[in-house]
């Protein structure tokens, strides 16, 4: 879509160049989400005309814009002079973040190609002091549009995990705050999954928009390829929540935690706190100890700690399915861990990204992104059970078996992940769990 309407413009450019011959050097820009090439049917055209002199006469600059509205267009246009273009890039976020991904599609290409060069020696000096304000506008619209990755009816592009987030992280990485060439490749297929997705809804509904409501999903998983509506949230989901993983892990080297003493402190065997983030002990083998993510994962959520990244990753290597009968203190890990409520959602989380929950309740995969088509919920089942666990939490004081209260919470709808042919499968599920339990 992008290369087809590249074609028009650079015709509706060479047009009103042969009608009013402007003086100067001229070159029509796209930037933002066209300068990545990245259209949906009804996305809008966001496009930079500059020039070298001080003015460009209005017949010129409307000989590009009116026919692209009267095309049905959507525009968002802006005139400029290479200097005033690189004052913005100092004093505006949008005008920055929109720069990174510019391109020339009409006109001098080497004024407009040198403009870009410096837009880009210019976003790195100076992108550094628009990071924080790019975080704090993340965190906002996290407030306001929710999770993409467990909400029902997800906003695609403004949520949390969706394509804003994308964009941001690259800009991010693009003045500097590096991210890794992994967490880059990830950021690249989840994103190549929204536009996907975005691109047909606007398809199937024949209007703008980013929310993909439940009485469109079929319409769009079909145009999107998917096998069906479930097929294509799980998609979705997965999506988001890489994103969103990402995206926490990049944001919190800002926001560095409070206590971060280089000396370790032992909170469990082979768990401890160092520099405010929870650690594996470096002589601890995740192969041979099964036990050892619940105990992470406990003591990051008494804490209010993130683990590191490193052990994580050791922890998504190595560790194994729990053994049947579950080792010695293993049930009573999981439930120290849902009685901490709240704090143990972002650690769920963080479990999943590295698939770490199914090594400890297989039962977890065939519920994990799933949604549920009804006005009474808000979550995928995941999001779900973990939310009605914290829930479930904040009550254990009132009762004789706070482990049997969190716990009923946790597995009370891991039967939607049985097929309904099979006869009472929350009650299937029940039995296995006991049974895993010893």
């Amino acid at each position: 879509l992008a290369a087809e309407v590249d074609s028009t413009l650079t015709e509706i450019f060479a047009a009103a160049v042969n009608r009013f011959s402007p003086r100067g050097r001229v070159a029509l820009l796209a930037v933002g989400g066209y300068g990545r090439r990245e259209l949906a049917p009804f996305s809008d055209l966001d496009l930079l005309l500059v020039h070298s002199r001080r003015t460009l006469p209005d017949e010129f600059v409307k000989a590009l814009w009116y026919p692209l509205w009267d095309r049905g267009f959507k525009v968002g246009h802006s005139v400029r002079t290479p200097r005033q273009t690189l004052q913005m890039i100092r004093d505006d976020l949008d005008t920055a973040t929109a720069l990174v991904t510019a391109r020339v599609i009409a006109g001098d290409a080497v004024f407009g190609g040198a403009l870009i060069d410096k837009c880009q020696i210019r976003l790195r000096r100076a992108g550094q002091r628009w990071v924080g304000d790019l975080h704090a506008r993340v965190l906002q619209r996290h407030r306001d549009f929710g999770e993409v990755a467990f909400l029902l009816e997800p906003n695609l592009k403004e949520g949390l995990g969706g394509l804003r987030d994308i964009h941001a992280l690259w800009w991010a990485n693009a003045v500097g705050f590096a991210l890794s060439d992994a967490d880059l490749r990830v950021l690249d297929e989840c994103n190549q999954v929204l536009l996907r997705v975005r691109s047909a809804l606007h398809t199937t509904t024949g209007r703008p928009g980013d929310v993909l409501h439940l009485q469109d999903q079929a319409s769009v998983a079909h145009e999107a390829g998917f096998a069906h509506d479930d097929a294509l949230m799980a998609a979705i989901a997965d999506a988001g929540t890489r994103v969103m993983w990402i995206a926490d892990q990049t944001w919190a080297r800002l926001d560095p935690p409070v206590d971060r003493s280089p000396q370790p402190q032992l909170l469990a065997p082979g768990v401890a706190l160092i520099n405010g983030e929870i650690h594996l002990a470096d002589d601890v083998d995740p192969a041979a100890d099964p036990t050892l993510t619940l105990r992470v994962a406990t003591a990051a959520a008494r804490q209010g700690a993130r683990i590191d990244r490193d052990s994580l990753d050791r922890l998504g290597r190595f560790a194994r399915v729990l053994p049947e009968p579950w080792p010695a203190g293993a049930s009573d890990d999981l439930v120290a861990l849902l009685l901490e409520g709240e704090r143990a959602i972002p650690v769920w989380e963080t479990l999943d990204a590295r698939d770490l929950i199914v090594r400890i309740l297989p039962e977890w995969r065939a519920v994990r992104c799933r949604p549920q088509r009804n006005a009474f919920h808000r979550f995928t089942v995941d999001r779900h059970l973990w939310q009605a666990a914290a829930n479930a939490a904040e009550y254990a004081s009132r009762v004789a078996r706070p482990d049997l209260l969190v716990l009923s919470a946790l597995f009370h709808d891991l039967g939607k992940g049985i097929p309904v042919t099979t006869p009472l499968p929350e009650s299937t599920c029940s039995h296995e769990l006991v049974h895993a339990w010893g």
